[in-house]
């Protein structure tokens, strides 16, 4: 079983003491409160995706997780998201995630279809060529995240 994540307060903190941008944190404590039925059903139609449900943790993403917590990964979601998704332009669209086992977010990002401004249009239907607000990018990260949480958990 995994740990609790952590207070806004603890993300807070976190944050502050990695010298993060306060927009990560807000990115990060408003992914939370996603609606869990309608993950399922996004979860339930990537199932349906030879390309999508070939993606799971290895051990190596799932010993990191653990040994970085809860908190530095939401944050590091926080931090792609809004690197690698959120722009309106992104010169290297579609070949912005790496494939390989580098991250656990990464991996989550391909099977979630939250790995590039197409993918990320067609499986969430959110349009490319404008930035993504805020509570987009929360949504993006809640996705990354309960995603990794079944993983770990399954």
């Amino acid at each position: 079983m995994h740990q609790q994540d952590p207070t806004l307060s603890q993300l807070s903190l976190f944050a502050a003491t990695e010298g993060m941008d306060a927009s990560v944190v807000k990115v990060a404590e408003l992914s939370r409160h996603e609606d869990a039925e309608k993950l399922q059903l996004l979860f339930e139609r990537l199932s349906h995706s030879a390309f999508r449900s070939r993606f799971h943790l290895n051990g190596k993403d799932k010993l990191y997780i653990q040994n970085k917590g809860w908190e530095t990964v939401r944050i590091h979601a926080a931090e792609f998201v809004a690197r690698r998704l959120a722009p309106a332009i992104i010169p290297n669209d579609g070949k912005q995630t790496p494939m390989r086992h580098v991250h656990p977010v990464f991996i989550a990002q391909h099977a979630t279809g939250c790995c590039c401004r197409g993918c990320f249009e067609k499986w969430h239907h959110l349009p490319k060529g404008r930035a993504l607000s805020v509570e987009e990018q929360a949504y993006a990260v809640s996705v990354l995240m309960a995603w990794l949480h079944k993983e770990m958990d399954g």
